[in-house]
């Protein structure tokens, strides 16, 4: 275990997971009357990203499909969520008996999405596993409080400033979307 390792890893997963970047989409599907339960998104991402860590590389193997093609079908779910953002218009079709969004697009792509599970398989080549693992538990348990707390902050941004940020994030996602894209490419 090294702490300086830890603190890498988790400012990594930091930045790819994008906590707070994702709030403006969970605003909006909690506003379309979507249930978010955090729990539930957080347990499922963590297993997906523990899954990762320990069999990635072999599962997309078994399925015949390259960490690069991976990549870029999050890509696609990116940029399909970034343009719902921006045009306010849905193409998700969701289950009408289901309310819940918590496992798709929450947990799968949002918080472990392709950019956070090729950071993982790539973390492997650098880093022990124990101290991506931790730093992984730290980056789950500060999505958790943000899943958790997504209804204050929506009260102390007002309905105006959830629309702001969900313009902009909705951009931020797009040139997410492209950058993978543009990656996994090789353009």
């Amino acid at each position: 275990m090294n702490l300086r390792e830890i603190l890498s890893v988790t400012l990594i997963l930091f930045s790819i997971i994008d906590t707070m970047g994702n709030l403006p989409v969970i605003i909006s599907m909690k506003e379309r009357g979507r249930v978010i339960e955090a729990g539930k998104a957080t347990l499922f991402a963590g297993v997906l990203m523990v899954a990762f860590l320990f069999a990635g590389e072999s599962i997309l193997k078994l399925l015949g499909v390259d960490v690069a093609s991976f990549a870029i079908a999050g890509a696609i779910v990116i940029f399909i969520l970034g343009m719902e953002m921006i045009l306010g218009i849905t193409l998700f079709k969701e289950s009408p008996e289901s309310k819940s969004t918590s496992i798709v697009p929450i947990a799968f792509p949002m918080i472990a999405g392709s950019g956070t599970l090729t950071t993982i398989l790539s973390l492997r080549a650098e880093y022990a596993v124990v101290n991506i693992a931790i730093g992984i538990g730290v980056n789950l348990v500060l999505v958790y409080l943000a899943l958790r707390s997504s209804d204050w902050i929506q009260k102390k941004i007002g309905q105006g400033g959830a629309e702001v940020l969900r313009k902009v994030f909705g951009i931020i996602l797009l040139a997410i979307a492209v950058k993978l894209f543009r990656t996994n490419l090789g353009i």
